[in-house]
């Protein structure tokens, strides 16, 4: 979630060395049982996000039953997928963006979203669409950092799993994800579309992805919490927040899994081996060239390397080089989503953070100054026509000559 947070980084290296420090108990499930996972009572609601998942496939056939019940998605027409990626505080210039393109009137009712750590917070709004711009603006226009996150005591830190609370999210998340909303997905995943959120298993060391809308139709009388976890683990960058641990099950076993921020794996995803759509559509026997796929990527961040003079101490050291890794990584994700859309047959369609804005002078990560200027940049650029990016940063078409003259 947090792209340069200020953590004190000393600190976590004290935590991290501690030999006194108190550790809760954690039993995650066995790679020989890595297969069998699954949630007490909501089986199939997810899946590892680095392979196949025949119960996601067979849910994303069963997704195109539904959209000829419910005649969301017609034959010929078009149908379009949303991925939002990480960023913290720059998450408002995504929200602004997507508020935007409502008042232009052409934002499309996504067949797919998916989002990671900060766009996993955000993602649910987008995926309800234009009843739910007001409640994504206010979240993103009105919080500050004291409505995300805490820093605990030094002897906190040295005897628990971060160095913060996450309880300001919690609250935060309690207060926008309620009943109400659980029931609006439900509704929208039945018509046949699907919302996706991605998280890191950090003992496996592999993405997780969440159906979002499967936990919320299905009736489990734990699905709210369920839901508001997912998400609050996705925001749950390690150090500075704890992680979350799930209850699952595996071959009659029971365990508890440690899950941290979706960043850990990935900036922003699109579904990746997961699901094979084509396939899903040719099952269906229908004939995939009559509807137009399109995929709409929000990155959250500027894509030039931003200069900063890095002090030589460890505390200046650790957190540039953290805030560079997540940049390449983020780069790659694109190219990974780029190469899938044109292996698909999908349009692709890329935003960033416009280069030629000062975002760096800000007072910490959620500097509300500054998120309501993204939020407002990312509006006006929406509202009158957002020019889409065509190619991830840096990719030169084979083709340059006839790219140019476009």
């Amino acid at each position: 979630m947090i792209k340069s947070i200020a953590v004190p980084w000393c600190l976590a290296v004290i935590v991290a060395t501690a030999g006194c420090a108190s550790l809760r108990s954690h039993t995650p499930p066995p790679p020989k049982a890595e297969a069998s996972v699954q949630i007490p009572g909501m089986p199939g609601v997810r899946a590892w996000g680095d392979e196949f998942s025949p119960v996601f496939q067979q849910d994303m056939i069963e997704s195109i039953r539904q959209e000829q019940r419910s005649g969301l998605f017609q034959a010929g027409g078009s149908a379009s997928v949303l991925a939002i990626s990480g960023g913290g505080g720059d998450g408002a210039y995504g929200a602004g963006l997507l508020c935007g393109w409502t008042a232009a009137g052409d934002r499309p009712s996504f067949k797919l979203v998916t989002g990671i750590s900060t766009g996993a917070l955000t993602a649910p709004f987008a995926f309800l669409g234009q009843a739910y711009d007001d409640k994504l603006k206010k979240v993103y226009t009105t919080i500050s950092s004291e409505d995300v996150f805490k820093l605990k005591s030094l002897l906190g830190m040295l005897k628990t799993d971060a160095i913060g609370m996450n309880d300001p999210l919690a609250k935060l998340t309690t207060q926008y994800v309620d009943e109400q909303m659980l029931k609006d997905i439900a509704a929208e995943h039945a018509k046949g579309r699907r919302l996706y959120i991605g998280t890191a298993a950090l003992d496996a060391q592999r993405p997780v992805v969440w159906n979002m809308g499967a936990i919320a139709a299905s009736g489990h009388p734990d699905a709210l919490n369920l839901f508001r976890q997912v998400m609050i683990a996705s925001a749950a960058i390690p150090v500075a927040f704890p992680p979350v641990y799930f209850k699952v099950e595996a071959d009659g076993k029971t365990y508890d899994e440690m899950h941290v921020d979706g960043g850990v794996g990935n900036q922003v995803f699109l579904y990746g081996p997961v699901l094979d759509p084509m396939e899903s559509l040719q099952e269906m026997g229908f004939d995939h060239m009559r509807r137009h796929f399109r995929v709409f990527v929000i990155r959250n961040t500027q894509s030039k390397p931003n200069f900063q003079v890095v002090k030589p101490l460890v505390r200046s050291i650790a957190p540039r080089s953290v805030s560079s890794l997540i940049k390449a990584q983020g780069i790659g994700d694109l190219y990974r989503i780029f190469v899938t859309s044109k292996r698909d047959g999908f349009d692709f369609n890329l935003a960033f953070i416009p280069d030629e804005m000062d975002i760096a002078n800000r007072s910490d990560e959620f500097d509300n100054r500054v998120m309501n200027v993204l939020f407002e940049t990312g509006y006006k650029l929406a509202r009158y026509g957002y020019r889409w990016g065509k190619t991830p940063p840096g990719f030169l078409p084979a083709d340059r000559e006839a790219d140019t003259s476009e």
